[in-house]
């Protein structure tokens, strides 16, 4: 018998939680981490909040701002802010950088609701702000929730002002309609990506009139306190980004307090572990970089984007400073990119094909290609760069699984892999699977977000 088994656990793979296959300490370890993981993410609900918590924990490091052209130093470390809605950050480490960079890039905003540029309305004896959505949204799932008002408003004389209500316990929180059941026989018959328009999704944000007013009473009351608190006017609505966001912060989910339940995760999850596993790497030899990117949920465009050139100028730079060529450190670079993976659930077993669907709590997903169908629009790492990710994570034991998104003809999502593997660099996705991705609340396991720290640190340090 005892050879039996030991021929199975030499020939056979057998996926094991982390519960099998790491000890108490390990579990400990987690709950810990996971706290800082919470206050990160209360702390940056959009791309803006989450470059700003990141600023100030990478000062707190050693981190130094650089600016384009600034003069750059082996054995120091550096921040690029771009925009105020994307950061890169990096480490100059001891070896030349011909043997490649480190590359850990993840995505730091998530679905919401934007406001549009004019959104404010009366009707019924309400005001209502209008929204347009943000990234791939089920729409049911955010009529009837709390939600807070997050973001910046561009006034013309150049100053900015910060919007941030809902989160506080004295705050007003905001809300969407949705119709009661005894009138919505008729919707019930509709398919659930048609029973809510996207025209519909309009933020309840009073009742109450001005006094002694006839014609948009309300809307004008409810104006007159937007201005008493922040000082716009309704025309300053035309250069602001205010988005809804769900108000509830992070918190415990389970009797064990094994999971986390919190809006964004998605891809904070990645950002917070490889922003974290830089900061702790700094022991390496090689050259770090970490890319927490915006606009990925909407394919990664404009100058904030994984698309945006500043990435390739960034590496320019860190190759000039040390008389490498740009496209050969490019060719030696390693990459993973950092983003999340749906996690097999029960209750639509139907959707996955389980002997290749990540599962809760079995560790960090690798996933080799992502894309739909026919793997549109994916990477599709090499068989070479995850046998030397297989050695690393096996060396460093680190739990980790494979997965896919969905069956063949049913699933299928984007990253920013291909974004950084088109510049002949070496990438693959690696991320913390999820219940409930793209919903205003969804659920990660403690364990698999620690292994995906563990994972970037052992990245970053492996020869």
């Amino acid at each position: 018998m005892s050879e039996k088994i030991s021929l199975r656990d030499e020939l056979l793979y057998d996926k094991k939680t982390v519960y099998e296959k790491a000890n108490k300490a390990r579990f400990d370890a987690a709950f810990t981490y996971a706290e800082g993981y919470k206050a990160f993410l209360d702390d940056a609900k959009t791309e803006r909040e989450a470059v700003t918590a990141a600023i100030a924990l990478a000062a707190e490091r050693g981190f130094l701002p650089y600016r384009l052209g600034d003069k750059l130093e082996r054995g120091k470390k550096y921040y690029y802010n771009n925009h105020d809605k994307s950061l890169f950050l990096f480490s100059i480490g001891a070896e030349p950088l011909a043997k490649g960079i480190r590359i850990a890039a993840a995505h730091i905003d998530s679905p919401r609701l934007d406001l549009k540029q004019v959104p404010l309305f009366e009707d019924g004896g309400m005001s209502f702000l209008k929204t347009h959505y943000y990234g791939g949204i089920r729409k049911y799932q955010w009529v009837t929730t709390p939600l807070a008002l997050h973001g910046v408003v561009a006034k013309k004389d150049g100053s900015l002002v910060q919007i941030k209500l809902g989160e506080a316990a004295n705050d007003p929180v905001f809300y969407i309609n949705d119709l009661l059941p005894h009138l919505g026989h008729e919707t019930d018959k509709l398919p659930l990506g048609e029973a809510i328009p996207g025209e519909r999704l309009n933020v309840l944000v009073g009742s109450m009139p001005m006094e002694n007013e006839e014609k948009d009473a309300v809307k004008l009351k409810t104006m007159a306190l937007i201005n008493e608190k922040y000082g716009i006017t309704e025309e300053d609505f035309l250069s602001a980004e205010i988005s809804a966001v769900p108000a509830f912060p992070a918190r415990d989910v389970g009797f064990d307090r094994s999971m986390v339940g919190a809006y964004g995760h998605d891809d904070r999850v990645c950002a917070y572990p490889a922003l974290s596993a830089i900061f702790d790497a700094a022991d390496s030899a090689h050259t770090l970089f970490c890319v927490l990117a915006d606009k990925e949920e909407i394919g990664s465009e404009g100058n904030t984007g994984m698309q945006c050139e500043v990435f390739l100028d960034l590496i320019d730079e860190i190759a000039a400073a040390t008389g490498e060529s740009p496209a050969r450190v490019r060719a030696a670079a390693k990459c993973l990119s950092a983003d999340v993976s749906a996690a097999f659930d029960p209750n639509f077993a139907e959707v996955f094909e389980k002997r290749n669907t990540p599962l809760l709590s079995a560790g960090v997903v690798l996933t080799k290609y992502t894309g739909a169908r026919g793997k549109s629009g994916t990477n599709d790492a090499s068989a070479e760069y995850i046998g030397w990710l297989r050695r690393v994570m096996d060396e460093n034991e680190v739990v980790w699984q494979a997965g896919e998104l969905g069956k063949v003809d049913i699933g299928g999502g984007g990253t920013v892999a291909k974004y950084i593997a088109k510049h002949n660099i070496d990438t693959v996705d690696l991320g913390v699977p999820v219940i409930s991705m793209h919903a205003p609340y969804e659920i990660i396991s403690k364990v698999d977000l620690y292994e995906t720290y563990r994972a970037f640190l052992a990245f970053f340090r492996a020869e």
